[in-house]
């Protein structure tokens, strides 16, 4: 039996798990690129062409910074107009506070590497225009980065778009998102460990 149905923006492939939060829910993949075969081809600003309310949960990790800051809002508003009432929205993002701060406190050049990932070095340049190997390859600059995030930034931008209750957590690099338009109920927030 499916805990509900979330919605993967821009998650490339359903090969790519989701985290431990979203086991038993119905994957639904969108993506703008077809070759990773998703459910649903569409750029993330045009979500409010789908049908409505027929999501549990959004999932978008480290997409919402390749928008610009001027179609971030039409992403958030196409997030709340899929949601269910009473539906989620995880969004992750790089930090770039807390990147900058690393590299001022460790004395880091822009080339400098943060950390070894699965697809090789990430690069502080890479965490702030976006992976400088998947532009190279693709000949796509919407890989690019084109808005940055601190905790209060995306906070703001949450709430702007009409989310009420807005939950953030920092670590490695990144700020973790749980946005409702209402409340979260008991299941929520045991997911979330949201106190």
């Amino acid at each position: 039996m499916s805990k509900g149905k979330v919605l993967n923006v821009g998650g490339n492939s359903k090969a790519i798990e989701l985290p431990a939060q979203y086991a038993g829910f119905e994957h639904v993949l969108l993506d703008i690129d077809p070759s990773g075969n998703p459910d649903i081809v569409c750029d993330a600003r045009h979500l409010t062409a789908l049908q409505p309310d027929q999501f549990d949960a959004v999932y978008c990790s480290h997409n919402l910074e390749h928008y610009y800051s001027h179609d971030v809002p039409k992403v958030l508003a196409g997030f709340i107009h899929v949601l269910k009432p009473g539906g989620f929205a995880q969004i992750r993002v790089p930090d770039i506070q807390q990147v900058m701060r690393r590299c001022v406190e460790d004395g880091l050049d822009m080339d400098a590497i943060l950390y070894q990932s699965s697809v090789g070095p990430i690069r502080v340049l890479d965490v702030i225009y976006g992976h400088a190997k998947e532009i190279e390859a693709s000949s796509q600059d919407f890989y690019a980065h084109k808005t940055g995030f601190t905790a209060k930034y995306l906070y703001k931008t949450l709430q702007a778009a009409g989310f009420s209750h807005i939950y953030c957590t920092l670590g490695n690099l990144e700020i973790n998102a749980v946005a409702l338009t209402q409340a979260p109920n008991q299941l929520v927030c045991e997911r979330f460990n949201i106190r």
